[in-house]
């Protein structure tokens, strides 16, 4: 056949249907202007991103560094992962959380929770299944529902009713198609701490409805002093499936250490879908992260020393920008209301990236409910913050908010 009377390539014609409305994810766009403008001389200060900039402990390092020179631990690995990391997820869980995990039949290591909402998506959605996504809320929540073919059903999360579902209003809308709800305590963006009435009231909505709740769970050691877990509360396990992550409670985000609990049954089902997509982590990340899992509070206790420090600077700086918040928010971000004068959180954003040469995250990112708001990251040394907090101020002396 002769190549010239082939049709043109058309640029933009071939994506797949499932990718029409998914954009590219706001981070990855806003980085990409970060470093042109860090290109031009800027020296942007970074504090939107959640990346933990403290190490591992020492003692997770090794490991990794002594199993890594054997031989024999560069083959592929278990689907279930090993049954040194599943028993210390299980350990883990039992510890800090008062829960009992089976950890060959109620515990799935992930590449990173990340992972585990797709998998979740894929395993149980049908094309036009609904799944109720908060709003605000994490973005992967609702990317993840579209690209599985299911149709995301807002569920507003208000100040005023401290972040919690509004289980009222929801009882009063069309519930026959809802097969999965995302929910995620200690909140992201809001920093809200969940409470056990809240927790109860959830998990009997479920069961009344046939829901399954999915909560995501990274953030509750990150100054949190009552580390909880949904699975922890009478009848959790018939209707809920929880996420985990190490990335913010051991400093490992750039690991990929996830893991999914839950009944037997879910645990095999999402299985049947992952086990189709990968391989299993690398034996010596897994085995590190078992060392990591081990660790006590004096960890937890040093992690959050430092973001506690960082915290007040963050106070500052949201003074200096006359935003209003709570000082009872728990994980690695400050969620703050906008000033009078702004039209909503990307206004501020814009305002002091390019007049102060900071970043910090618009609250609209996160849907609808957080136009109204910015978050700062923790991520970021004491002097950072106030390197960030000299340019703001310096740059309202010339031109006035």
């Amino acid at each position: 056949m002769n190549i010239n009377s082939q049709a043109p390539f058309r640029a933009g014609g071939i994506t797949a249907k499932r990718l029409d409305g998914i954009g590219e994810y706001y981070f990855s766009q806003k980085l990409r202007e970060i470093d042109e403008l860090n290109k031009q001389g800027k020296n942007i200060i970074n504090l939107g991103i959640g990346s933990p900039d403290l190490p591992p402990h020492p003692d997770v390092i090794k490991v990794l560094q002594d199993e890594s020179a054997k031989p024999n631990v560069h083959a592929y690995q278990n689907y279930k992962g090993s049954p040194v990391l599943r028993k210390a997820f299980a350990d883990w869980y039992q510890t800090w959380y008062g829960v009992t995990l089976n950890p060959d039949t109620e515990i799935l290591p992930l590449i990173g929770s990340k992972e585990g909402i797709m998998h979740i998506c894929m395993t149980y959605l049908n094309e036009g299944d609904e799944v109720l996504v908060p709003n605000p809320g994490y973005p992967t929540y609702r990317s993840a529902v579209k690209l599985a073919g299911g149709v995301c059903v807002d569920y507003e999360l208000k100040e005023e009713n401290n972040y919690y579902p509004d289980f009222e209003a929801l009882e009063k809308s069309d519930l026959g198609k809802v097969k999965l709800m995302w929910v995620n305590y200690p909140h992201m963006p809001t920093g809200q701490l969940p409470s056990g009435a809240m927790y109860e009231q959830l998990i009997a909505f479920a069961k009344k409805h046939s829901i399954l709740v999915c909560h995501d769970n990274p953030y509750s050691f990150i100054l949190n002093d009552n580390p909880v877990s949904l699975l922890a509360f009478d009848g959790a396990k018939d209707v809920v499936i929880e996420l985990n992550s190490l990335s913010k409670s051991q400093n490992m985000a750039g690991w990929r250490v996830g893991v999914l609990c839950g009944a037997q049954e879910r645990v095999n089902e999402v299985l049947r879908f992952k086990s189709n997509m990968d391989s299993g982590m690398f034996l010596p990340v897994q085995l590190a992260a078992a060392k990591a899992l081990g660790l006590g509070k004096d960890w937890y206790n040093s992690v959050n020393a430092t973001y506690r420090a960082r915290r007040e600077k963050v106070y500052e700086l949201l003074d200096t920008l006359h935003c209003t918040y709570s000082k009872n928010q728990a994980g690695m971000f400050m969620w703050a209301k906008i000033p009078e004068g702004y039209k909503d959180g990307y206004s501020v954003s814009d305002d002091v990236l390019y007049n102060s040469n900071v970043f910090i995250t618009p609250g609209g990112i996160f849907g609808s409910g957080g136009n109204g708001y910015i978050r700062v990251s923790l991520c970021g040394s004491v002097e950072r913050f106030e390197e960030a907090i000299a340019r703001i101020k310096k740059a309202r002396e010339i031109t006035p908010a």
